[in-house]
């Protein structure tokens, strides 16, 4: 016999024995003689093992009713050639049809433990051979366990995970004209100024960054709390504001001062379920969108934040603060397609946090109340969904495609929005060499507000188509395509603001996917009708380059 086949017998024998052994010391330990003579007589068993020991066979074949044909021919082959634990009756033959007695079963089955335990010297003498290996194996299993022990020592929660996100952006744009100089007059509908030199343009590159470090804590498994904390250092144009077309995914603004790059607390929710099928979450800092069951789209580059959202900013704004939601999801076998019914309430991060002031309070109407319901469908490659959207004064809408927020990027005293949006997607399962496909359009209405003039009344559209093509080149990365038109109006009770013409928007991206951590992502956008601050309707194009690591 090698080396390695005594090996391998001495691990497969260990493993055998010991639980067999195993069972045999607890029938002992149980008092096993004493257990057996209050069931039955001693004598029996007695007269029984010497029946057994005359008529032991050391092979199979020597009953002369057992048949390789047989079911359990090759059962009784191992227990009798392997451990001589079966016996047969005198004329030869082992009658395997007929009914045992339990006193039968106990005798035989103790004999059965007896031999086995018998087999450990051969078993001790091939641990004596592997000696060495063995104290080898024991050494290394001894060092793991105290590495796990000093892990679980140290680590600081049992119930909390960290993940962490880091995103470093290169980028920048052609032109983009933004705060204007004192004393400059700007045309209302257009935004723009008779000295193009009077205002400031935006055109040089920048590097920034934006990290996310949330702290996902369960207490059942299935539940969840949320305290996200972040830190970047975007200016508002051209990436950082929700109210530029440009707005990019990974940017944000410092809420408290955006000229310094502090660290602030963006999340801070807790979700538990209901049952099966039912969801709730509420928290002090929660986002609309968050609390969808899932988002009518498979275009995810993680660029331009209009594409992200199905080109249906009028209804998924985003709009975070104060909130809570109900999430139902129907019970269905997994992979099968199932419907989903969301309704949440955000009382929204304007500016200020009006929600967290005592003299204003987050249920008032000037405390930007949005309420988000959505019904959706979706399947194992497809999902479409329809979202209805509630705005009060001071909520905003997103990426609009507007001079400034004394229009339409958010509501005045006494204005109210009403949006609604229907979008989806497919993606192919097995053609690699189609795109998924994902769309969607968005309708808001603003009513007039106290001031009619400065906050008028207006009818807003937006749209998006969106591709993305899988495994492009090397495995793992993507490409993706998008074209859509940002929220503009079609209507409105102003003159000077009656009608805007749509500025086509587009995105060229490639994900290359260095490791399951890192990814880079270069990407170039353009648009023919740029209306954001004071560009007053001009082609402006930028590209960034975006490096993200998650852990």
């Amino acid at each position: 016999m090698t080396l390695s086949k005594k090996l391998l017998l001495a691990l497969a024998g260990t493993g055998l024995v010991a639980p067999m052994a195993a069972s045999a010391n607890e029938l002992a330990s149980l008092g096993g003689n004493a257990a057996i003579n209050e069931y039955m007589q001693q004598q029996d068993v007695d007269r029984f093992r010497a029946w057994e020991s005359k008529n032991q066979v050391t092979s199979v074949n020597q009953f002369s009713d057992v048949q390789p044909t047989d079911w359990a021919y090759q059962a009784l082959s191992n227990l009798v050639e392997k451990y001589g634990c079966v016996a047969g009756y005198p004329n030869g033959t082992y009658k395997g049809g007929n009914a045992m007695t339990r006193y039968e079963a106990a005798a035989l089955l103790n004999a059965c433990l007896d031999r086995v335990t018998e087999v450990t010297d051969e078993l001790q003498r091939l641990m004596d051979e592997f000696k060495a290996e063995l104290a080898t194996l024991r050494g290394r299993v001894d060092g793991l366990e105290k590495k796990v022990g000093k892990l679980e020592a140290q680590q600081f929660s049992t119930t909390t995970k960290l993940r962490g996100e880091v995103s470093m952006i290169v980028g920048g744009v052609d032109n983009w004209f933004a705060d204007v100089v004192t004393g400059q007059k700007l045309d209302a509908k257009t935004g723009a100024i008779s000295d193009v030199k009077k205002r400031t343009n935006h055109n040089k590159t920048a590097f920034n960054y934006d990290v996310r470090l949330s702290f996902d804590t369960s207490f059942s498994g299935k539940d969840l709390l949320r305290t996200r904390l972040r830190s970047g250092n975007f200016n508002a144009d051209p990436f950082g504001s929700s109210g530029n077309v440009f707005k990019l995914d990974k940017a944000e603004e410092n809420p408290t001062n955006a000229s310094t790059s502090t660290v602030w607390i963006d999340r801070l929710f807790y979700t538990f379920p209901v049952g099966k099928e039912v969801k709730l979450t509420a928290g002090a800092l929660v986002r609309n969108t968050e609390m969808l069951s899932f988002l009518p789209t498979a275009f995810s580059s993680d660029i331009l934040d209009f594409f992200n959202l199905a080109g249906a900013t009028g209804t998924y704004n985003k709009a975070t603060g104060a909130g809570a939601g109900l999430t139902w999801k129907q019970n269905v076998a997994k992979g099968k397609p199932f419907a989903a019914f969301d309704l949440n309430w955000v009382s929204q991060t304007a500016e200020r946090a009006y929600y967290a002031e005592s003299t204003t309070g987050a249920f008032e109407n000037d405390s930007a109340q949005n309420i988000l319901a959505q019904f959706g469908v979706k399947g194992q490659n497809w999902g479409a969904a329809v979202a209805y959207r509630y705005g009060s004064e001071n909520a905003q809408l997103r990426d609009p495609n507007s001079p400034s927020s004394s229009f339409f990027r958010r509501l005045g005293p006494g204005q109210e929005s009403n949006s609604v949006s229907l979008a989806g997607y497919w993606v192919p399962l097995d053609v690699k060499w189609l795109p998924s496909i994902s769309s969607g359009f968005s309708y808001t209405n603003y009513s007039a507000g106290d001031t009619a003039r400065t906050r008028p009344s207006a009818d807003i559209w937006s749209w998006m188509v969106g591709l993305n093509w899988k495994d492009v080149f090397v495995k793992g990365n993507e490409a993706g395509f998008a074209i859509g038109a940002p929220q503009y109006v079609t209507s409105s009770n102003s003159t000077s603001a009656s009608k805007q013409t749509p500025g086509y928007m587009y995105q060229i991206h490639y994900k290359y996917q260095v490791s399951n951590n890192i990814s880079i992502t270069p990407a170039i956008f353009w648009i023919d009708n740029n209306y954001n601050d004071l560009n007053a309707g001009s082609s402006t194009w930028g590209g960034v380059i975006q490096t993200t690591f998650k852990f």
